[in-house]
């Protein structure tokens, strides 16, 4: 397998896996480096190569593709196999010329080539970065004393065996200069033999322990060093500020801390002659730990705008706010994860273009299936953004009266009068006319006063002073609003309209107000001997004829008990 592509896939994942797990510290990264490693100490040629877009065969030794044909002359010579190695080559030299050759330039690209081997192309045509040369590849540049040398494979075509991707004769020509300026200070002389020469799993020892020991030192260290500074740090902020109660400080957060590992081994890179392979798993290491350290910074800063957000809503009574808050956080959260992702695929040669075509695609049909829910949610941010409902009002939707006791993305949770709770969608309450009670400015007090026909006008004067006098004494009430009036002579009652509007908190502190008010007018009619009227109805019987009239009387007559006349009639119709 493509010793390149499985260490993308495992680096990926690592990142991945990296910033789902902030929380988790960095001894999830430490394991996830040790996976990384054999992918990158063996990286062996490609056992398949891409086909070819002209049909050539496939090259037995994956000189096929620019990244094939790279990663095969540095396995051969790792091997020790400088004639194997001379294959990659496109030279006129023979046998040991050629082989000194490759030797030569195993050195160079092993100490000097910049770690970028994943960003060479595997595909059989090549980038086509330079139109006007589209049978080259760039593998790197390699900067000396005097000039800058650029390392090009090219295409060659070998008749029947199809076209092969080998190291340019161009770039073969620098070779012996560079390998004649070569005076970097390599690793193998400064850490003692036992550590570079004992292999575990064909690794070198002294970088199983910089992956196990090294780097969780360093990393130890950042954290007494955030201990430190942060105890200086607060005692001076109480010292000059004068509030002893101020939450320490953390001025080397745990982002920090990777950022400074991730510097530490790059200026590392740059003082030690580590070998290619070993120099691209540690720059894709730093790279990774930079990028998840810069993620993981975000979210931080992140959480820590929302929070400030929040405690300024909360000052502001917008607390249905919050959970917008919390969502667009979190979405901001899944943002960055995602850049993140893209930055690692994107750092491994790896283009998501693809993949991210069918998330739309897939994303467009989880929108058809979930209409109804995705309606719902946006009926949510409407009604919060808007603010038509609040938790807390009393609100009226259809047939439903209660205290609106949640407004969440999907639906509006209420409170109703015999306490039992229903929930509302919210794409049903933002098509349908709501009543909030709670949103009036003030209340209207419209009883009507029914007082008996018996009441004189005298009286009627009284209760009409008197009624008013009471509503415009009253506190809470409106009193350009207030209006008592007689008006009209009604079925069974006289009828006195009273209006007024009351200025009050709510519904229950506008019924305490009501009712103190109508105790008080009940009591004002009664003082002065006003009765309520009650529902009546008089009924006259009229007779057209003096037989009626007659069998009327005689039924009266005959109702009481010493009536004479009565028993006659009876005894004569006997």
């Amino acid at each position: 397998m493509n010793a390149d592509r499985t260490e993308s896939r495992l680096l990926g994942l690592s990142f991945s896996e990296r910033v789902t797990s902030l929380s988790a510290g960095s001894s999830l990264l430490f394991f996830v480096l040790l996976l990384c490693i054999p992918a990158w100490a063996q990286p062996g040629v490609p056992t398949t190569a891409p086909a070819s877009s002209s049909g050539a065969p496939e090259d037995a030794l994956g000189r096929s593709t620019p990244r094939g044909s790279v990663l095969g002359f540095l396995t051969a010579n790792r091997k020790g196999d400088s004639e194997l190695a001379a294959q990659y080559l496109n030279t006129r030299l023979r046998g040991k010329a050629a082989a000194n050759l490759a030797q030569q330039l195993f050195v160079v690209l092993d100490r000097r080539l910049p770690a970028r081997l994943n960003e060479i192309s595997d595909h059989p045509e090549g980038s086509q970065a330079d139109p006007l040369k589209p049978d080259q590849e760039l593998v790197g540049t390699i900067v000396s004393d005097d000039r800058s040398v650029e390392i090009f494979v090219e295409r060659v075509d070998r008749g029947k065996s199809g076209p092969k991707w080998l190291f340019s004769s161009e770039t073969l020509d620098s070779i012996p200069e560079l390998y004649a300026q070569l005076d970097l200070t390599s690793v193998d002389k400064v850490l003692p033999e036992f550590l570079v020469k004992t292999q575990v799993a064909e690794i070198p020892l002294f970088q199983w322990l910089a992956v196990f020991v090294g780097m969780p030192l360093f990393y130890f260290f950042t954290a007494l060093l955030n201990r430190v500074l942060s105890h200086l740090v607060d005692r001076l902020r109480r010292r000059f500020s004068g509030k002893p109660h101020l939450a320490t400080p953390e001025v080397l957060p745990k982002p920090i801390r990777l950022l400074l590992l991730a510097l530490l081994i790059r200026w590392l890179l740059g003082k030690l002659s580590l070998p290619l392979l070993p120099r691209q798993f540690w720059f894709s290491t730093s790279t990774l730990i930079a990028i998840a350290g810069c993620a993981w910074l975000l979210i931080l800063l992140n959480n820590r705008a929302e929070e400030y957000i929040a405690q300024r809503l909360q000052r502001r009574n917008y607390a249905e706010s919050m959970l917008m808050l919390r969502l667009a956080g979190r979405v901001v959260d899944g943002l960055i994860i995602f850049a993140g992702l893209l930055v690692a695929l994107y750092h491994f040669g790896v283009k998501p273009t693809a993949a991210l075509a069918g998330l739309g695609v897939g994303g467009i049909a989880i929108a058809l299936a979930a209409q109804k829910t995705l309606e719902n949610v946006i009926a949510g941010i409407s009604l919060i953004f808007d603010r038509t409902v609040s938790v807390g009002d009393t609100l009226k939707v259809g047939e439903t009266l209660g205290t609106v006791v949640d407004i969440g993305l999907r639906s509006t949770r209420i409170r109703t009068l015999d306490r039992s709770l229903v929930s509302v969608p919210n794409g049903q309450i933002a098509n349908m006319t709501l009543e909030n009670l709670s949103a009036r400015d003030k209340f209207l007090f419209h009883p009507m006063l029914r007082l008996n026909y018996g009441t004189t006008s005298s009286q009627m004067h009284t209760v009409l002073d008197r009624v008013g006098s009471l509503l415009e004494e009253t506190q809470h009430l409106e009193h350009g609003s207030v209006r008592v009036r007689f008006l009209r002579f009604g079925s069974s009652s006289l009828d006195v309209e009273i209006i007024a509007y009351i200025a009050a908190r709510d519904w229950n502190h506008f019924l305490e107000i009501q009712g103190a008010l109508l105790l008080r007018i009940m009591e004002y009619t009664e003082s002065i001997g006003i009765q309520m009227a009650l529902p009546s109805q008089a009924i006259f019987v009229a007779a057209n004829s003096t037989s009626t009239d007659a069998g009327i009387e005689g039924l009266l007559d005959r109702s009481r008990p010493d009536n004479k006349t009565g028993d006659q009639a009876a005894a004569r119709s006997a």
